[in-house]
């Protein structure tokens, strides 16, 4: 403490002397206040100053409130109002100081680290995950002072050059970044859609002028794999890795601001976002595939993915019991979740990693990889019981028993489903709760089913669990547990052979699924719609639904496609090819808005390609 007194006196000191020449009138501006700061105080002694200033604060305020003489009293306002000033601009000088100091440890960490490192110190610093991330300006200003470290053609030049390249470019790409929008269907928002000269890579492509980001955005525009893409780059350099990095991440922290101010919005709201998150990931991790000639670049790509990762893991929105969402869509997305894989098993166990496992595990299920998909769901669960995160725990318990069902072990559901359940309700965990009802009265119908128990009263309870948990959905406004509570009540009234009733909860589960943004489950309703109508009778409405639940099924690799396949075959063989083809027809109109032309002609195709594998 004695050491710091003269340190405490000298600021007392230099707020006196601000004080003093305010009331004279030789400090009129408060550039003037933040100036004298700067020289004044040193950004090491911040702490002694910020006493040093509360105890003239706090005296002068005292003063201002006990004062009676009304002359002192003005003069004390007068003091209280230029300390008042000085609070301010120590604020704005300590935001500056931050602002160096971050900066200058930015440079240190880069240019000390060896040179093969340089690059990932690099990375770290442009880390959005970091308390003091730096921004656009300050990457610039990182980038002039490696010029003064740099010898020609360094690797610190080479990163030097690609972050004014990579910025030039960003700014050039501002102004257009969500102009695609607004030049296609409202109805395709999103990364999918037709390939070629619309979308967001296509607009972009025409845009930057340099080669390496124009050549990458024109093969995402064409849907063709950025792993090929990555291995075509033989002559690559730093220096061209270091401007896409800059441009891609920009990109994509742009996107995801503009999502996340678009709250009311269905289309542009927070599936966007999820959207944006995921199909940047898998880029980068696509492309860590591609470069694995090339080991820093390749390391590289999987440290941006990650970060990204762990950003996203840290949004409220994260989908812990999402599917895959209709936005994040294209052919060369398909199975594109597995190349998140191995980046992932490399990284530590920390809370964000469980919530991107959870994601990996559920969308495995979609593909009908069962057994990897309990791997991870495991794997994530032992991560988040580690980490404390017990919503993530919950959804994964759900998850697995979800699984179960899948892999016809209603058991194992049913034990996973009621664990959920019980610690949902001690942590009070209404989301899981919801889950856990559904996955509980799911699970026993499918269970009383494979037993061959046809009483009425053995259905009782578990679709009593289905309609609480349709009920405390509806009451916290959560669509995508709406959306698996519905769909599970229809496919319950399948198995009971109530297929009229069924309808009602698919349809209302299919629309639910569609304001979730839940491909995997559009289709699935559609293709449980399929079978309700079949029982009916109903063979247009049970073509119409089937072909569309097919053929989405198969576009995002399920392997469910084939069950639905083999209902259309059963039916075309009823009725005949030619009644089937009629009647596929009449309904052309209505599948041509929801999967194109393209889409309508390769139905016929799908089924034939079922037959051969039969």
């Amino acid at each position: 403490m004695s050491d710091s007194l003269p340190l405490r006196e000298k600021y007392l000191a230099l707020i006196d002397e601000i004080v003093q020449n305010t009331l004279k009138g030789k400090i009129s501006s408060q550039e003037q206040v933040y100036q004298m700061l700067l020289k004044g105080v040193t950004a090491d002694t911040g702490e002694v100053f910020e006493l040093a200033l509360s105890d003239r604060l706090s005296s002068t305020q005292q003063q201002v409130d006990t004062e009676k003489d009304e002359l002192k009293q003005a003069k004390a306002t007068r003091t209280l109002r230029a300390i008042k000033t000085i609070q301010s601009q120590w604020q704005r000088a300590q935001q500056q100081n931050k602002t160096v100091e971050a900066i200058t440890s930015a440079i240190k960490e880069i240019t000390t680290a060896e040179a093969g490192q340089r690059l990932f110190a690099f990375l770290r610093t442009i880390d959005f995950n970091r308390k003091n991330a730096l921004n656009l300006q300050q990457i610039q200003q990182v980038s002039k002072s490696l010029q003064q470290f740099a010898q020609p053609d360094s690797d610190l030049q080479q990163i030097s050059e690609g972050i004014t390249r990579g910025v030039a470019a960003w700014v050039r790409l501002q102004d257009h970044l969500i102009s695609w929008m607004y030049e296609q269907s409202r109805e395709s928002l999103g990364f999918g859609g037709v390939p070629g000269e619309r979308g967001p890579w296509a607009t972009w492509a025409k845009q930057v002028n340099t080669e390496l980001p124009q050549a990458l955005f024109r093969t995402l525009a064409m849907e063709q794999s950025a792993i090929e893409f990555a291995q075509q780059q033989r002559g690559i350099t730093l220096r061209d890795w270091v401007e896409m990095a800059i441009v891609l991440q920009y990109l994509q922290r742009g996107l995801v601001n503009w999502f996340d101010q678009q709250p009311y919005n269905v289309k542009a709201g927070s599936k966007l976002s999820i959207s944006t998150f995921l199909t940047f990931a898998v880029i980068w991790s696509q492309l860590a595939d591609g470069f694995s000639s090339a080991p820093m670049y390749s390391a590289g790509c999987s440290q941006v993915m990650l970060q990204i990762l762990r950003t996203f893991a840290q949004r409220p929105y994260f989908p812990l019991y999402g599917g895959i969402f209709a936005s994040f869509s294209g052919s060369y997305l398909r199975d594109a979740l597995n190349y998140l894989d191995e980046p992932l098993r490399q990284a530590e166990g920390t809370q964000e990693k469980a919530r991107i496992v959870t994601l990996l595990g559920y969308s495995q299920r979609a593909f009908g990889q069962y057994k990897r998909s309990v791997e991870f769901h495991q794997q994530a669960l032992e991560i988040a019981r580690n980490a404390g995160d017990r919503p993530c725990e919950i959804a994964n318990l759900n998850h697995l028993s979800r699984t179960y069902v899948a892999q016809k072990m209603y058991a194992e559901a049913i034990d996973y489903s009621q664990r959920a359940l019980i610690l949902s309700r001690q942590t009070g965990d209404r989301t899981g709760e919801a889950n856990a009802l559904v996955n509980l009265g799911y699970s026993e119908v499918m269970q009383a089913q494979q037993l061959e128990q046809v009483e009425p009263e053995t259905y009782e309870m578990p679709i009593n669990y289905l309609q609480q948990g349709l009920t405390l959905s509806e009451r916290l406004g959560d669509v995508q547990s709406k959306a698996l509570c519905v769909s599970s009540l229809g496919i319950a009234y399948l198995v009971i052979e109530q297929p009229q009733t069924a309808i009602k909860y698919l349809e209302d589960g299919f629309q639910a699924a569609q304001i979730s943004g839940d491909l995997y489950l559009q289709a699935l309703n559609l293709a449980n719609l399929a079978e309700a109508y079949y029982h009916l009778q109903d063979q247009e409405k049970a073509i119409y639904t089937g072909c569309l639940g097919m053929y989405l099924l198969n576009q995002i690799a399920s392997n469910e496609w084939q069950k639905t396949a083999a209902l259309l075959t059963i039916l075309q063989g009823e009725i005949g090819e030619e009644s089937f083809r009629n009647l596929l027809q009449q309904n052309r109109s209505k599948i041509i808005p929801v999967i194109g032309v393209d889409g309508y002609d390769y139905i016929p195709q799908l089924l034939d390609e079922y037959k051969q594998s039969m």
